[in-house]
This record gives C-alpha cells, sequence and structure tokens, in this order.
C-alpha cells in the first residue's frame, strides 16, 4: 500500500494558498479516483483507494505544515509503509512558479514541513513530488508568501502544475519514482 501525503496547513484561510499545494494535488487525486478523504486517523484526514491497480492511502495531515512529521511517522508506521511507498507532494519556493520535480530522497530544502517529516522519520530515503512557488516574492517574507494566495498572472500555471503533480504521483504508483523523473522533470 503506498501513503501519499499531501503537505499542507488546515483551516479555510489557508485553503487556497501556496503552502497548501500538497493538499490541492491529494484532492485532484481523490476526485480523479473517486476516493473520499475523510477519516480522522492519526491526526490526518485519510481515504483509502486504489490508483492503477494499487491500494493507497490519501493523506493530508491537520498538524499544521511544520510538525507534518508527527502525523507521517506514527501513520507510516502503524500501516507498515516502506519508505519506497511514502510519497509525499509539497510546495517549494526554491524552484519555480508552476514547475514539477520528482526526487527518489535527499534534503529538505528550505522547507519546514518536510524537516519535521525527515526528523521524526529518522531518514529523508523516500519519494517526493515539489511543486515550484518560486521565490520572487520582493517585499514579502517568507511565511507571508507561502501563506499567500495565488495572483491571477500565476493560476493557470498552479493548475497545470497540479495536473503534472497528480500524474507525476500516478506514474510512481505504476511504474516507479525513476520512471517519473525521466517522464516529468525538465
Amino acid at each position: 500500500m503506498y501513503a501519499i501525503v499531501g503537505l499542507g496547513n488546515p483551516g479555510k484561510e489557508y485553503e487556497n494558498t501556496k503552502h497548501n499545494l500538497g493538499f490541492i494535488t491529494v484532492d485532484l487525486l481523490a476526485e480523479r479516483h473517486g476516493i473520499k478523504v475523510v477519516k480522522l486517523k492519526h491526526k490526518a484526514l485519510t481515504g483509502d483507494g486504489v490508483i492503477r491497480g494499487e491500494k493507497v492511502k490519501l493523506v493530508k495531515p491537520q498538524t499544521y505544515m511544520n510538525l507534518s512529521g508527527e502525523c507521517v511517522s506514527p501513520l507510516t508506521s502503524y500501516f507498515g509503509i516502506g519508505r519506497d511507498e511514502l510519497i509525499v507532494i509539497y510546495d517549494d519556493v526554491d524552484i519555480p512558479m508552476g514547475s514539477v520535480r520528482v526526487r527518489p530522497g535527499g534534503s529538505s530544502g528550505t522547507h519546514n514541513g518536510m524537516k519535521s517529516v525527515i526528523y521524526h522519520l529518522g531518514n529523508d530515503d523516500f519519494p517526493r513530488v515539489r511543486i515550484g512557488i518560486g521565490a520572487d516574492r520582493g517585499q514579502i517574507p517568507l511565511y507571508g508568501w507561502v501563506t499567500s494566495g495565488f495572483s491571477s498572472e500565476h493560476l493557470d500555471a498552479i493548475r497545470e502544475a497540479v495536473g503534472r503533480a497528480a500524474d507525476a504521483v500516478e506514474e510512481i504508483v505504476s511504474n516507479g519514482v525513476i520512471a517519473a523523473m525521466n517522464k516529468y522533470n525538465g
């Protein structure tokens, strides 16, 4: 079984912000595959289903971004999900707005949610899908940038990126992370 974890913040005020692109991507996957993400378990909203013939658990942590590891670690332990069966989706200021990058593992970069996940898991050896939100924020502090919505000029690029991120997750589930990297990193 795969655990597909979209990082984000719970609550209406964060619903359509840059920091919630992980949640938004999980919502798209849920819609595509008829999965209801409504069960509260291990500090997360979860939903069980099938993507491309594989059992999956879609996960939206309810711990707030910086504490995401407090949800992911117990959940993966409880369900016996290995590192290669965990896929984390999140926003990334370190790559250009609207870009998608798939990685088999590695550091958290500047992302505090990923720092928490890596810390609580005790390793960084699991696939992730990063959605670029860019770093050109002018005078806006990082927190203000990631918790703000999208300008009209970025909406189309973000919608397309979320679709590509969902496609990349489906590719990881069916053909592995290397195949997804070859297809979606470019």
